[in-house]
């Protein structure tokens, strides 16, 4: 028996950010924040994924960067086995109608003014 080819796979996926060193000068040059550092996963069908960390550790930026609402630094992802990051913009636009992220709103999650029961 073969196994599925997955819907979603990502492959060494990295994310810079160029970030200004606190009371630094314009001019001066930036730091590099790795917000997401080489992340590779595949999703197959029938699956869920839930991606779980503490707050900052990139976990909506790798979301973001899969479907390419942040700029990626290295790296592949294949959605249905089509690279999403060497789409055009307008490809891109039209998959995301087929993409979601789902982001827990920790205000709404839990209700103190509802019981359990």
């Amino acid at each position: 028996m073969t196994k599925p080819e997955p819907i979603l796979s990502v492959r060494d996926l990295s994310v810079v950010f160029e970030v200004a060193r606190r009371g630094a000068m314009p001019w001066t040059p930036k730091d590099k924040l790795k917000a997401v550092d080489n992340i590779s996963f595949d999703l197959y069908p029938g699956q869920t994924l839930g991606v779980v960390g503490e707050s900052g550790c990139g976990k909506s930026t790798l979301a973001r960067a899969i479907i390419r609402m942040l700029p990626a630094e290295t790296g592949q992802v294949l959605w249905l086995g089509q690279d999403l990051l060497s789409t055009s913009d307008a490809a891109m636009k039209e998959k995301r109608r087929d993409l979601q992220m789902i982001f827990q709103d920790p205000l709404a999650s839990l209700d103190p003014r509802m019981t359990i029961g």
